[in-house]
């Protein structure tokens, strides 16, 4: 790497933003972290502080570490200051016209030579890069919260992106330690995307009366291995947010019903029932909430579990069969990304992809609805006898 491309450009101090611009400056990078609010750098300067003291604390730093890390990152209210930035990612507000006056700006004040980046989790790349005059040297680059810890970045060209471009990234994001998965510009990209049904099902599954929050959160955990439950996850996230992705997929997918978002969640986010962030969400925390008890009942539990990870699967397949990502890259993002216990296409072939298309139809002919439509690749697989892996 020559001089110019030590420096890393980050646009925005939020949680995101100021999470990228530590992974950079961790690996040795000069970074310089912009944002159009003084509060917002003050609040993100003494965040790293607290983080890095607490790793000195535990000992996985030295203090030599943490006062190298915190010199290494700058802060500034300009964009000016990227000038001499090889590569800049932005860590905005998830709205598409303003990413597109921030990208037509920086533009002007980069070098020709110099990458950028978007951080979207569900907005079109293309749209953005649209923006600039050499559009081919924009390309997606999505971390997860928080982007110390979450290994996985995915990794999404638009269709103007050069090859040169895609290459240079994936060789810096992985000089990084993070795991990289490449992604076609589709809404969602591989997570959020495939995730759909852990929250839509499961929502579902709530709406139809089937079982309670804590009874699904049970069976996902206890009998799928799964991390946390999908309420308790949508409560970590912020109902918020996470309703605002499902939408924001289900309408860039045209309406299609298999993504289609939840009264339920809807009206929790309507109500300021946002999760732990707001104190109440699915679940109650505030300091004398008595804890929601799950009917541990091990064939519902069963029958909750099997519907929604077929749902998953089939989601997985569908985002093989439309060529997103490769197979492999699909199991890497969902483990590394969402921390899923397996793969969902090795889980497809550990299971019986013939079940899963059976699951599938059955769901279909009692719902007859869209969003039950298994996919042709599974329906192929079972077909073949093969498998998704060999």
């Amino acid at each position: 790497m020559n001089e110019i491309s030590e420096k890393i450009g980050v646009i925005g101090a939020g949680a995101m933003g100021s999470g990228i611009a530590q992974v950079a400056a961790q690996q040795g990078h000069q970074v310089i972290l912009s944002d159009t609010s003084q509060g917002a750098l003050d609040v993100s300067r003494t965040k790293l502080k607290k983080v890095l003291a607490r790793l000195v604390e535990k000992g996985k730093i030295s203090p030599e570490k943490s006062d190298s890390i915190s010199s290494n990152i700058s802060y500034t209210l300009s964009m000016s200051d990227f000038k001499e930035c090889a590569f800049v990612i932005e860590a905005i507000v998830e709205r598409l016209d303003v990413k597109k006056v921030v990208f037509k700006e920086l533009e002007t004040i980069v070098s020709t030579e110099t990458i950028l980046a978007t951080n979207t989790s569900s907005l079109s790349v293309a749209s953005i890069a649209a923006a600039c005059e050499h559009s081919e040297r924009v390309i997606g680059v999505h971390f997860f919260n928080p982007a110390p810890l979450m290994p996985l970045v995915e990794i999404v060209p638009s269709v103007q992106t050069s090859k040169a471009v895609l290459q240079k990234s994936i060789e810096l994001v992985s000089s990084w330690k993070k795991t990289t998965v490449l992604a076609k510009d589709t809404p969602g990209f591989i997570v959020n995307r495939v995730a759909r049904p852990f929250y839509g099902e499961a929502l579902r599954i709530y709406e139809e009366g089937i079982a309670d929050f804590a009874t699904i959160d049970w069976a996902m955990k206890e009998m799928g291995g799964f991390r946390m439950g999908p309420f308790e996850l949508m409560d970590f996230i912020g109902n918020d947010i996470n309703y605002a992705v499902t939408e924001s997929v289900f309408t860039s997918f045209y309406f299609d019903p298999r993504y289609k978002p939840s009264f339920t969640q809807k009206r929790h986010s309507e109500a300021g029932w946002l999760g732990r962030k707001s104190g109440r969400g699915y679940y109650d925390y505030s300091e004398d909430a008595q804890p929601k008890l799950a009917s541990q009942d091990k064939d519902l539990g069963q029958q909750i579990l099997w519907r929604v990870l077929v749902m998953l699967i089939n989601e997985a397949a569908d985002a093989l069969f439309w060529n997103i990502a490769s197979a492999e890259d699909i199991d890497l993002a969902m483990t590394k990304g969402v921390n899923y216990p397996k793969g969902l296409l090795q889980w497809a072939d550990d299971i019986g992809i013939d079940l899963c298309v059976e699951e599938m139809d059955r769901l279909y002919d009692l719902y007859h609805e869209d969003r039950y439509r298994c996919s042709p690749l599974l329906r192929r697989k079972k077909s073949e006898g093969s498998a998704f892996f060999s």
